[in-house]
Order: C-alpha cells, then sequence, then structure tokens
C-alpha cells in the first residue's frame, strides 16, 4: 500500500507481496549482535531454537465443565489451554494486582455457523467467528466451529493457546481492578496480548505441565496468528476505532513482546499514551482518493513503481554513488561474483547494482482473501520492504560494514524499519511524483518478516532463527529518530 502520486495525474498504490504462513525457510548465519538486548540466537533471554509445538505427550486430562460443547478436539484443546492458565495465574497473581485470583465463572463452546448456537453475554454469537470475555458473568466463550479450527490449521494448536490466554487477560483486568468504564478499548486489548506474552514466555521456558512452544518457528506462528487477526484497515471515518479497537498488527506484536521479553510490570503499565507513542507519526487509515473513494491500497509490482521507489531512497539517504536498479531478464540472472543470489531482490557489492525479477515479486505480490482467514495480512510492503533492504545493503556498503553476518541480517532489519518511517510522509521526487507509506503497511512488512525474513537477510540470504528477534529489530529502526545511527550502534 506504498503510495505514488504525480502532482497533477492520478493515484496509484503499490500492491503486494504474499507472505505464507509457514515460517520462513533462508539460511541462518552466523554472528552475534553488539547488545545482548538483541542477541540473534536468543529470543528475549532464551535460546532461539526449533523444537516441538503444542500438546505434551505427558499432559494431563483437561478437567472442567464447558457448557454447549460438542466433546470434540477443539474444546479439549481450549479446555486445557483454560486449565494451564489459571494454574499459570493463581502462581503468579501478585501487585500491582488488586485483590486476589479467581477462577473465571464459565465456559462456552459454540458454533458461529449454528444459527441454534445458545446466547451468549446478552447476544447471539450466529455469524461471528470470535473469543470473548464476557464481564457480566465473567464467562469466557470461544467459537468451536469457525475461529479456533482455522487457527489450528493455519498457525498451529499454540496459536488457540494465545488467543485463549488473551481472553483471560480480560478476567485478569476486571479481578485486578486494572480497567473501568472510561479505560479506551485499545489499551485493554493491548494489556490483553502482553497477559499473553507472560504466560507464553512460561510456557516456552518449560514449566508448563501441559504445552511446549520452541522459540523460533512455534513463536513466530503465534506471532502470525496475532497479526491475522489485528483490526481492519480503517478509513477517514473510522478515527474512533484507533481507540476502539484491538490495534494494528504491529501494536498486537508489540504488545505480546512486551509481556513476554519485561513482564507483568511492563503490562499494567501501559496505557494510552504508550500505545500512541509507539505509533507515532505513522500512518493509522486510509484516506479518499481524488474520485472521493477510499483508497484500497493495491496497484501491481512493476518496473516504474520500482524505479519510483528507488528514486525516493535516492533522495532520502543520498549515497555517494547510489545502486543501480536493474531487472532480471530469468530467475537465475544474478551474475555476481561476490555474493549470492537472494531472489526476488539480490544485492551484488562487486557492481552496486540491486537486480529484481519483476515476475516473482508480482508472483508474491498477490494478496490473498483475508476474508476468509484463512491467510496471513499480504499487501505491496511486504513485497516492496524486501527491496528497500537490498538497497540499505549498499549503503551499509558504503559505509564499508561487513555484508555476511547475524549483525548484519539484524542491523538490515533496522534500517528497513527505519526507512519505513522516513516513508511514513510524502517524499517530492524530482520526476514530480511523491511516495509514502500508507496505513497497513507497516503491517505487511512485519508479516514478511515472520514468514520469509527477506528484509532481515545479509547480502547472502541468511537470517536469524526467531522471527521474534527479526521483528524486534525492525520496530527499533522504526522508533529510531536518528536517522540510523541507533541501527549502526546496536548491530555493529
Amino acid at each position: 500500500m506504498l503510495k505514488l502520486r504525480r502532482s497533477a495525474a492520478r493515484t496509484i498504490v503499490l500492491a503486494a507481496l504474499a507472505a505464507t504462513v509457514a515460517a520462513g525457510c533462508a539460511i541462518q548465519t552466523e554472528g552475534t549482535a553488539v547488545s545482548p538486548l538483541y542477541d540473534p540466537y536468543r529470543v528475549g533471554g532464551l535460546p532461539a531454537v526449533d523444537g516441538p509445538s503444542g500438546i505434551r505427550p505427558d499432559a494431563p486430562r483437561p478437567v472442567g465443565k464447558v457448557f454447549n460443547t460438542d466433546k470434540g478436539d477443539i474444546d479439549t484443546l481450549a479446555l486445557s489451554a483454560v486449565n494451564d492458565i489459571e494454574e499459570f495465574w493463581s502462581q503468579h497473581y501478585r501487585e500491582p494486582f488488586a485483590g486476589t485470583f479467581r477462577r473465571v465463572n464459565r465456559l462456552i463452546s459454540y458454533d458461529a455457523e449454528d444459527r441454534d448456537s445458545p446466547r451468549i453475554c446478552g447476544a447471539s454469537p450466529y455469524g461471528q467467528p470470535n473469543a470473548f470475555f464476557c464481564p457480566r458473568d465473567r464467562s469466557i466463550a470461544w467459537d468451536r466451529g469457525v475461529l479456533l479450527p482455522i487457527g489450528v490449521k493455519y498457525f498451529g494448536p499454540m496459536s488457540v493457546v494465545g488467543l485463549v490466554a488473551h481472553e483471560y487477560g480480560h478476567a485478569l483486568q476486571y479481578m485486578a481492578e486494572l480497567v473501568d468504564q472510561d479505560t479506551a478499548p485499545i489499551v485493554r486489548e493491548q494489556q490483553a496480548d502482553c497477559f499473553a506474552g507472560v504466560y507464553i514466555r512460561h510456557v516456552a521456558e518449560g514449566n508448563s505441565r501441559r504445552f511446549q512452544i520452541d522459540t523460533a518457528d512455534g513463536l513466530s506462528h503465534v506471532l502470525a496468528s496475532l497479526i491475522a487477526i489485528r483490526d481492519p484497515l480503517l478509513g477517514p471515518d473510522d478515527e474512533k476505532m484507533l481507540e476502539f479497537g484491538h490495534g494494528t498488527a504491529v501494536d498486537r506484536v508489540t504488545a505480546f513482546q512486551t509481556g513476554f521479553v519485561r513482564g507483568l510490570d511492563a503490562c499494567v503499565a501501559i496505557d494510552l499514551r504508550d500505545v500512541e507513542e509507539r505509533r507515532g507519526e505513522l500512518p493509522m487509515s486510509l484516506q479518499e482518493g481524488r474520485d472521493g473513494a477510499l483508497e484500497t491500497g493495491e496497484a501491481p509490482v512493476n518496473e516504474r513503481t520500482l524505479a519510483v521507489l528507488f528514486e525516493g531512497l535516492d533522495q532520502i539517504y543520498a549515497p555517494t554513488a547510489a545502486p543501480e536498479l536493474v531487472f532480471a531478464s530469468s530467475p537465475d540472472d544474478h551474475d555476481c561474483p561476490d555474493a549470492r543470489a537472494t531472489a526476488p531482490a539480490s544485492y551484488c557489492p562487486a557492481t552496486n547494482t540491486v537486480t529484481v525479477d519483476v515476475e516473482a515479486l508480482r508472483a508474491l505480490g498477490q494478496p490473498g482473501d483475508e476474508r476468509t482467514n484463512a491467510v496471513l495480512l499480504q499487501g505491496d510492503n511486504t513485497a516492496l520492504s524486501i527491496v528497500v533492504s537490498r538497497y540499505l545493503l549498499a549503503v551499509q556498503h558504503e559505509r564499508g560494514l561487513p555484508l555476511r553476518s547475524a549483525a548484519t541480517a539484524l542491523r538490515t532489519a533496522c534500517l528497513t524499519g527505519m526507512a519505513q518511517r522516513h516513508l511514513s510522509e510524502p517524499v517530492e521526487l524530482p520526476s514530480g511524483e511523491q511516495l509514502w507509506l500508507t496505513a497497513g503497511d507497516i503491517d505487511e512488512a512485519a508479516a514478511g518478516l515472520l514468514t520469509n525474513g527477506q528484509a532481515a537477510t545479509d547480502v547472502d540470504g541468511a537470517t536469524v532463527p526467531a522471527g521474534f528477534t527479526r521483528i524486534v529489530a525492525f520496530r527499533s529502526g522504526l522508533v529510531d529518530h536518528a536517522d540510523g545511527e541507533t541501527c549502526y550502534a546496536r548491530f555493529g
């Protein structure tokens, strides 16, 4: 959804990389970032390793009653999640929480496709694939027919555990007296995501009796599920949703990571100012075009789009020797003596060129139908952020920095985040066009970092094990107002 506008002509919007739900398969690189906070082989202090994720083979059988259950696998999984989450919070409920821990009163299962589903929290859940906490009777309900099965299919069973942990986070807010009728809904939602991160950290440390999760692909899938159920893109008349929604994909991932890394006290400290400061001046809603229609944020990926993107990057970074944009004539067209091909976009230090296979980029840019809830967020900036990252390898090369290491991969992610901030405001170009990000673009880049990870790779396409760490590096650049110097200092 990068937007290009010619001063006295039509507007077009750049479309998209189709991010797959499967975790990235880029090779991993060696090396160590300067700061231990951004260690490429650790996730919040834990080793970043692959392994099993889901229910433990020796997990105790779930206990408790689920109203309206079909006694199927989904309800069994959700009940086990409730058991485990309650066990965790009963042991870790402490100040700054008020009062004492109390289990929720009722668990309810329903099928969003069943017209005869019982009323829950005063309303019919028919046609509402959802999961929610109801304060009036302190109950938690989930859709066993649509939402949870999709989560298991595309993101694995731990996505359901994470979802239930989020809803239990709302129960914690009420029992701990953290919220009232004046609390902005976005704060409630961000805190609930944060509390889910605290609990999942407990699982990742190997302390759960029922579940296990690896800190590489397994944790990436949980983050991907948060992105998949972010708020829809907002229009100019939807400003209230900035405070009344669940948040953007980056909002949700950031809140979860806050709980995972910093713990309970950091979750309680989340307020509206915190959310707004994290968002900064990044675009939050789509605008109306000249024809009065809401911009879609989608347009073809083509040579003109990429040429204007490079013109904008030249304007922002003004390198002494700007890299040349070259269009590949075949998938194997990358004749470079000192770097491997990293399709769909490759940087060659020897020739200072960025070679782009437009057809491959276009294939990655075919958006999926998010109405099915069966795809991860997809869009132009998931694709174009990859191209931007290759340009930024040229910027690093000009500074004499090494281009092959884990630090390089994370530095590139960080600088790509910084570029997003620069592109969030219109850039006037010599050609008379303007280039800038629109709502949803940052989320699209984040989705790519979790899946293919290509915007967080070194010159040979090597990345680090955890999508969690790639997003941390990206976000550190996104909020950096020192023109990238923080990225160079952290990942020297």
